[in-house]
């Protein structure tokens, strides 16, 4: 206990939002470099409340607590020094606010006095020409939600998942905005999940085309195969994908099934969808683990069966080979006395019988598939 209260107090200074002289804690960075709060609102009735100038977070929360509504902070990835204003102006937890600053956290949800911490990984398709063994299929990013009774406050790691666009979808729809901050926890689910659905889709494309690369005939009508290094590389892009699907299935499950004071019931149900939704990603995940496992084998057996081919046509020519070279070798000895050495039809018999016994193994071996 007496770590949490160091951590706690290392975060949340004695009273962090404001200083000794009765002026706000500082929450951006040095003047000279751009400031880590990305957006900051407030919202009343579903609607934003209109400013004549941009809002700190201190002002956002004094005016919330005398008028009502809530306030939404957005951020990008902040310093742990500008965060910690914030954090002590809404009480946040300072193992969650640990969490939220170092970033790299699996996805989770977890629950701390009066505010609920979920973890969410976004992930990008990067597009390519070509799947190369170097190729970066999905790129991560993290969105960090504080859920509070009259406050939402993101915070997002990654140059992907830009929150512009979902705030100004919320926007325009003020009766579900209404709602409070659940209802920006659950569009931060959808549009989160939406994006998996889409990466999937796009993975799925990715995979068709190895697969189509290792089963497609290649000279003679055999399956040529492919780059090992293009499978493997690609069920390494996979499985960063799985990473950011399967933890995240049991928190939105616990979203829809288990009552919370900070989840509006009427937006509880709405989890249900993006848990749905995520159980089917999650099934496409596994599946595409699966099938780069069977084709990886696939592969690994066709280059086996081509080496055994190889070496099949190799030992048939030398077998071929070798019945000239025992030839030229016995007559090739020095022996004074030699059957036909001195026939006039032996030089003629001698290329004859090579020949014939050459073309027979040849057959020999074709019929038998070796050649």
């Amino acid at each position: 206990m007496s770590m949490i209260r160091d951590l706690r107090a290392a975060v949340r200074p004695s009273r962090p939002s404001m200083r000794k002289d009765g002026s706000a804690y500082d929450t951006t960075r040095d003047p000279s470099t751009p400031s880590a709060v990305v957006d900051c609102a407030i919202y009343r009735d579903g609607a934003r409340v209109a400013a004549d100038r941009p809002l700190t977070p201190h002002e956002a929360m004094r005016q919330v607590r005398r008028d009502g509504g809530f306030v939404w902070i957005g951020l990008h990835e902040p310093t742990e020094a500008e965060f910690a204003g914030i954090a002590g102006e809404f009480g946040l937890h300072p193992l969650a606010v640990e969490d939220a600053v170092q970033a790299h956290q699996r996805p989770k949800l977890e629950r701390y006095d009066d505010s609920l911490f979920t973890v969410f990984k976004t992930i990008h398709y990067v597009e390519h020409d070509q799947l190369t063994a170097n190729s970066e299929v999905v790129e991560t990013g993290e969105v960090m939600c504080f859920t509070g009774r009259d406050f939402f406050i993101t915070v997002r790691h990654g140059g992907q998942g830009s929150l512009r666009a979902l705030r100004h979808r919320l926007q325009d729809d003020p009766e579900l905005l209404a709602k409070g901050p659940s209802a920006v926890l659950h569009a931060i689910a959808d549009h989160v999940v939406d994006g998996y659905i889409a990466v999937a889709d796009a993975v799925q494309d990715d995979i068709d085309e190895v697969e189509t690369e290792v089963f497609s005939p290649g000279r003679k009508g055999t399956p040529r195969g492919t780059d090992a290094g293009q499978i493997y590389q690609l069920k390494r892009e996979v499985l960063e994908f799985k990473r950011a699907v399967s933890p995240l299935l049991r928190p939105m499950q616990l979203l829809s099934e288990r009552p919370m004071r900070l989840i509006d019931p009427d937006i509880q149900k709405y989890f249900r969808d993006v848990a749905d939704h995520l159980a089917r990603v999650q099934e496409q995940v596994l599946g595409f683990d699966e099938l780069l496992n069977s084709i990886l084998q696939a592969n690994l057996a066709q280059a086996s069966v081509a080496q055994n081919e190889d070496m099949r046509k190799i030992t048939s020519w030398a077998a071929i080979i070798a019945v000239p070279t025992m030839v030229c070798g016995v007559y090739g000895m020095n022996f004074e006395h030699m059957p036909e050495l001195h026939w006039r039809f032996g030089y003629p018999v001698i290329m004859s019988v090579t020949v014939v016994l050459c073309l027979g193994i040849h057959r020999a071996l074709k019929r038998n598939g070796w050649l």
